[in-house]
């Protein structure tokens, strides 16, 4: 079950998708929990004995239907309780293909996701501190 959520913050349109995955550190697994996903990241909901090692987390891999699955390389940037939100540092094309397709079922609008692809390509400069 997914649905739209904005947060002009992030400047990417996230999608709640609660998904099964596996966080991956090193050697290590997990299963996991998606709670949402966009085209710079994921949210996840880790296991208790995981929080502590959120940052060793390297690679998510979320599981859709169908026997799809989307896979990025990550990097933490911030935990709260127990759920982890991760950068999306690499993602293969067929992973992006994928999310990008979700992502436009779920906004139902194209241009929306064209921005959201063109910040992607062209990130804002950071903003200046006066």
């Amino acid at each position: 079950m997914a649905k739209q959520h904005s947060d002009d913050k992030r400047g990417f349109h996230r999608i709640v998708y609660h998904a099964d995955a596996f966080a991956y550190g090193g050697t290590a697994f997990t299963p996991c929990k998606v709670a949402d996903i966009s085209l710079k990241g994921c949210l996840v909901e880790l296991p208790e004995e995981w929080l502590a090692k959120a940052q060793t987390v390297d690679r998510v891999e979320i599981l859709l239907a169908g026997g799809l699955s989307i896979n990025m390389q990550v990097s933490l940037t911030h935990t709260q309780d127990a759920m982890a939100g991760y950068r999306c540092d690499h993602i293969d094309l067929d992973s992006v293909t994928t999310l990008r397709r979700m992502i436009e079922l779920n906004l139902g609008d194209s241009d929306l996701l064209d921005r959201d692809i063109k910040a992607l390509v062209h990130p804002s400069p950071p903003a200046r501190k006066t």
